[in-house]
């Protein structure tokens, strides 16, 4: 298959299922790359939960790193906030699409969206000489979703993953908490 060398300064994907240690294991690469990382964060607290689900996770990361918190538009805000930063953590192109679903619940318009997202950010990696670390859910092993949404969801997420993965340097598949490299 056809590789880009857009990504071939370093670029690692980790995919996994919910609650499989995804985060964990990024910011545990990164804490070994550098200690000039800055973190993106896609989640956005629209309920209690997830306001204690997105405290959980700013507790674990270092405090010397950088957080950007940003639902969208994720590769123009990393050019003006990089700064010094060797490693950056996307968390989570999972997350990414349900934000730009959100805006766009219609099938053609949100896909042509999410790849314009998945464009920026793929010319975003290609221009900055950091190593990136994109963590993102496979959500394409289950059931097909049985309803609209769901369908449409599952969908943009495999696209957007598939187009990472083409360009990524390395591919992780975290299973239990553990990483299986598979590229």
């Amino acid at each position: 298959m056809y590789r880009s060398t857009a990504l071939a300064k370093k670029s690692i994907l980790i995919l996994g299922g919910a609650r499989s240690g995804k985060s964990h294991s990024a910011q545990e690469l990164a804490t070994k790359l550098s200690n000039k990382v800055l973190f993106v964060a896609t989640g956005e607290a629209l309920d209690k939960e997830m306001q204690a689900r997105i405290e959980e996770h700013r507790k674990t990361r270092p405090k010397s790193w950088r957080t950007l918190e940003i639902p969208t538009d994720i590769g123009k805000q990393i050019q003006k906030h990089v700064g010094n930063a060797e490693v950056v953590i996307i968390d989570c192109l999972t997350l990414l699409a349900s934000n730009l679903l959100k805006d766009e619940p219609d099938y053609p318009e949100a896909e042509k969206r999410m790849a314009a997202e998945i464009d920026r950010l793929i010319a975003c990696i290609a221009k900055l000489s950091c190593i990136f670390i994109i963590v993102s859910n496979e959500v394409g092993m289950g059931l097909v979703p049985e309803n609209k949404v769901g369908r449409i969801y599952r969908d943009l997420l495999g696209k957007a993953n598939q187009l990472i993965a083409h360009q990524a340097n390395d591919i992780y598949l975290m299973v239990a908490g553990i990483p299986m490299q598979i590229k």
